[in-house]
Parts: C-alpha cells; sequence; structure tokens
C-alpha cells in the first residue's frame, strides 16, 4: 500500500538518490531528490514534505558533519514539523546521536536496509503529520480564546419571521452548503451563522468568526491566509490564517460585502481550489472548511452595479438566508426586552428589576434603526441608570419625550401594587413623607419599613 506521504532525499551522490527514488515510491505517494543542500530553502517553499533524507556530508574530503547540521538547523527554522531521517556513514554514529540531540528524528547507516528505512521514514511521517495538528490546534486555540473572550447571545423570536429562519437552520444546518446570511446591522446575522454551526456534524470543530471589514488590504492575504518567517518585516514566525486555522470547522465570513474586487478575486480563488498559499510561500495548503458568510449590503444590487463579482456570489450563496429588521418582528420585542432584562439584572446584581408591560409598548412603537442590538444596549442602559425596581419610560432615553408615566399600575401583584402605590404617592407629594403615609392609608412608621423593603 502506497502511503500518502511526501519524502525529500537530499544526497550528492547520483546512486543513492537513483535507488531511493525507486525504493520509496513503491511505498509513498510523493518523492523528490535534491543533489544540493543549497537548494532546500526553494523546495521547502513550494512543496509540503513529511520527512527528509539528509546525507551528513556534502563536498569531497569533508567527513565532520557540519554540513550536514548546518541543513538541519535551517531545515527546522523554514519547517519545524518536518522530520529529518539523517543518512550517515557508520564511523559518523556518535556525530549522529549528537544531532539527533539537537533536532533531527532518527538516522540510517549507509548501505541502508530497505525495511529499516521504511519503518524508520513510517514513523518519522507519523511524527511529523502529528507535529503539523499540533501547529493547528495551537492557532485554532489562540482563535477561540479570543472567540471565547466575546460576549455571544441567543438567538430569540416567535414571529411568523423568526420562524421562517428557525426553518432555514434546520433544513440547511446538518448540510455542508455554503450559506450566505442578509440583513441589517444589528439583526443577528452571526447568531445565525453560529446556529448552523452548532446543527452541522462540524459542531465539536472551531467555528471562526472574521470581520471582513476590519481587515486592512494590505493586511487581508496575511490574516486570511497566512505567512511564513521573514515574509515581511514583522513575520517573526511561520503563523497559520484564519482558514488554515478553521479547517475542519465553520468560518464565517461577516461583511463580505465590503471586499475589494482585487480580494473577491484572490477569495474566490482560495473557495474555489479549496487551498491557500501563505504568503511568502508556494507550497499549497489544502483546508476543509464549512462556509458562511454575511452582509448588510444590497450585494444583487452590487453585482448589476459591478462592484461585486457575479462568479463569487455563486459560489458563497448555494442556501441564502434573509433576517428581518426588528421593526417587522414587532411582536418579538417584549420577549427580547425581558431576556436583556434578565440578562443585565443579573449582571448588575439589581434581580428584582421588573419591566411593565406599558414601557413594552412603547418599545414596541419605537423604529429601531440599530435593530435587537439598539435594544440590548438601550435595556442595558436603562438597568445600570434605574434607581427603583421597576424600569419606567423615562429608563430609556428615546423613550422619556412622550410625556409622564401613565397614571396605571404595573401589575396585578398585590406587592407590585404596594410599591407602585408609594412610588406614585412619592412622585406627586415629592417625597413628604407624611402627606405620603395619609395618601396610602399607612404610619410613618409602617411607610418607612415598606419603602426600606421596595429599595424606595
Amino acid at each position: 500500500m502506497i502511503l500518502p506521504h511526501h519524502i525529500l532525499l537530499i544526497d550528492d551522490d547520483e546512486y543513492v538518490r537513483l535507488s531511493g527514488e525507486v525504493l520509496l515510491s513503491q511505498h509513498f505517494s510523493k518523492v523528490e531528490c535534491l543533489d544540493d543542500p543549497a537548494k532546500v530553502a526553494e523546495a521547502l517553499k513550494r512543496e509540503i514534505y513529511d520527512v527528509v533524507l539528509l546525507d551528513m556530508n556534502f563536498q569531497p574530503g569533508h567527513t565532520d558533519g557540519t554540513q550536514g547540521q548546518e541543513v538541519l538547523q535551517q531545515i527546522r527554522t523554514l519547517d519545524p514539523a518536518i522530520s529529518v531521517v539523517l543518512i550517515t556513514a557508520f564511523g559518523d554514529i556518535s556525530l549522529a546521536v549528537e544531532t539527533v540531540k539537537n533536532g533531527a528524528f532518527d538516522f540510517i547507516l549507509k548501505p541502508w536496509q530497505n525495511e529499516k528505512l521504511l519503518s524508520t521514514i513510517r514513523a518519522a511521517a507519523q511524527y511529523s503529520r502529528s507535529q503539523r495538528k499540533i501547529l493547528q490546534l495551537q492557532s485554532q486555540q489562540n482563535l477561540l480564546q479570543a472567540d471565547l473572550d466575546q460576549p455571544h447571545l441567543e438567538l430569540i423570536g416567535h414571529s411568523s419571521a423568526m420562524k421562517a429562519v428557525f426553518s432555514s437552520i434546520q433544513k440547511v444546518g446538518k448540510t455542508d452548503a455554503d450559506v450566505l446570511i442578509l440583513g441589517e446591522n444589528g439583526t443577528g446575522k452571526e447568531l445565525v451563522a453560529r446556529a448552523l454551526h452548532r446543527a452541522s456534524n462540524r459542531a465539536k470543530q472551531l467555528f471562526i468568526n472574521v470581520d471582513l471589514g476590519s481587515i486592512s488590504e494590505s493586511l487581508f492575504e496575511s490574516e486570511m491566509f497566512g505567512h511564513v518567517k521573514g515574509a515581511f518585516t514583522d513575520a517573526r514566525e511561520d503563523r497559520a490564517g484564519r482558514f488554515e486555522a478553521a479547517s475542519g470547522g465553520t468560518i464565517l465570513l461577516d461583511e463580505i460585502g465590503n471586499l475589494s474586487l482585487p480580494l473577491q478575486a484572490k477569495l474566490l480563488t482560495v473557495l474555489q481550489r479549496r487551498e491557500v498559499l501563505r504568503v511568502g510561500s508556494h507550497r499549497p495548503i489544502s483546508i476543509d472548511i464549512r462556509l458562511i458568510s454575511a452582509t448588510n449590503k444590497p450585494i444583487k444590487q452590487m453585482v448589476q452595479e459591478g462592484t461585486f463579482r457575479q462568479d463569487l456570489l455563486y459560489r458563497i450563496n448555494t442556501v441564502e438566508i434573509v433576517l428581518p429588521p426588528l421593526r417587522e418582528r414587532l411582536e418579538d420585542i417584549p420577549l427580547l426586552a425581558h431576556f436583556f432584562l434578565r440578562k443585565y439584572a443579573h449582571k448588575y446584581q439589581k434581580t428584582s428589576l421588573s419591566l411593565p408591560d406599558y414601557v413594552t409598548r412603547k418599545l414596541q412603537k419605537h423604529h429601531w434603526p440599530g435593530n435587537v442590538r439598539e435594544l440590548q444596549h438601550a435595556v442595558e442602559r436603562a438597568v445600570i441608570m434605574s434607581e427603583a425596581n421597576v424600569l419606567h419610560s423615562r429608563d430609556f432615553a428615546f423613550l422619556a419625550e412622550g410625556g409622564p408615566e401613565p397614571d396605571i399600575a404595573p401589575t396585578f401583584n398585590i406587592a407590585d401594587l404596594e410599591k407602585w402605590a408609594i412610588q406614585q404617592a412619592l412622585r406627586k407629594h415629592q417625597g413628604n413623607v407624611s402627606k405620603v403615609a395619609e395618601e396610602v392609608g399607612l404610619t410613618r412608621g409602617t411607610l418607612y419599613r415598606r419603602m426600606a423593603k421596595y429599595g424606595l
């Protein structure tokens, strides 16, 4: 059975190269040979190898192995995941052992025994691939930690418009189809993308959200495709891009409508080939991603205007999900407002806060240009600024202009009614406790105890 490993043999002896290539080609999918170690840098930029078989001496008369050690360090600098197996003569065993301590995987004696060579290469290739997996996981871990540091909300709604969205998520989530999510800012496009990821077979893998609108053109390729050490001034080490780190999982390309035409072309090439080239390298790296894109722009109109590539649009929108603005799902506002109230009342330790129906009815009359995100921030601010146990219109700046609070009870709960009555009397009599006590039919002592109880 031919294993899918890439092997590079570096030796200045033509017979060694020929016999090695004949043997290894019967067992491994790709075998290349070099006669000069000076060519190794170019080879490593062009191709990803699992194992390098490296002679320790090249120039005639050199037997101290220093050339092999120099090339070993060069290889490890260019690609630390490659396993290097040294080819050495019997008399150089002690030097070979020392070189293994400095990073080589193992060494093979000349003339080699075929089975010994093959078993060593198989083990080295397996080790190399495990090292690449570790490096990929480290890149994913860094991105995952950054993602975990961001606050995430739930996708909430019981309106007919949102039921249609939930239905689409249920149908499409289990597939690997590319999805384009359309909707105004603040409607919850990222939440839909995360719901699609959770519903997919990739749910246990990484979800990476990339805000394309925040990446400059000069950094786009480095951020998305990665770079190799020395590719540009600040490239001090090899770094995987977002596509490579997301391989096996889901990537959300948010604000895809903001990409310039040149960047659209580069993105299209990656999506068609499902492979990336790190900046400074010519080695293609295969990627396995579930693609979700999102934008608030009229992307089909942009195609007509020539500002968005039609072939890219075809590539990203196998399925299209359109999110309605909040003004078109008014029946969801009470549900959302109470969800945010619970969230922020707990966060700011004001768990006794309540939201009367008359306030939610006013919230439903607001236009909400910022959609759900605006409502979220409005409720959070109201919770922070409130000095009572009930949120009133005045706690929402855009509602306070609508006039005084209604002279109606917020609920039918006895305790809430008593609290509300005391609040109204305090407002009416401008805090005069004697007049308030007389108004609500309580003694001054009892009123003070009630005010302490309700935090008034």
